[in-house]
């Protein structure tokens, strides 16, 4: 099992940037596909930014250029560093881990499965 929690959401205003953070716990090693997800209630959770275990990074088309993920191996944690911050970002983010050998998220972020362990959420708003 893995436990993750997001940290780092909030309100900025349109231009502005944040980062999030995920923590994970219990059973954590560095072969795990990590993402970060957002939903707008009612719709289907997104794909926004994910890495692999061998540290390679995908963004879906939305986000590219403007978002950045990494990860602390060391400490377990996994970051999304937003820039350049629009309106249309505003939704709830979540953090998503699968380990390597079962997990898949394509590289457009629009097809992914066997995330198996997801964190609560961090609200992100973008006032005008």
């Amino acid at each position: 099992q893995v436990q993750l929690v997001e940290s780092g959401g909030g309100s900025v205003q349109v231009g502005g940037s944040l980062r999030l953070s995920c923590t994970a716990s219990g059973h954590t090693y560095r072969s795990y596909a990590m993402g970060w997800f957002r939903q707008v209630s009612g719709k289907e959770r997104e794909g926004v930014a994910a890495i692999d275990s061998d540290g390679t990074a995908n963004y879906a088309d939305s986000v590219k250029g403007r978002f950045t993920i990494s990860k602390d191996n060391a400490k377990n944690i996994l970051f999304l560093q937003m820039n350049s911050l629009k309106p249309e970002d505003t939704v709830m983010y979540y953090c998503a881990a699968g380990p390597a050998e079962t997990a898949f998220i394509d590289a457009k972020l629009t097809y992914y499965y066997g995330m198996d362990y997801w964190g609560n959420g961090t609200l992100v708003t973008i006032s005008s």
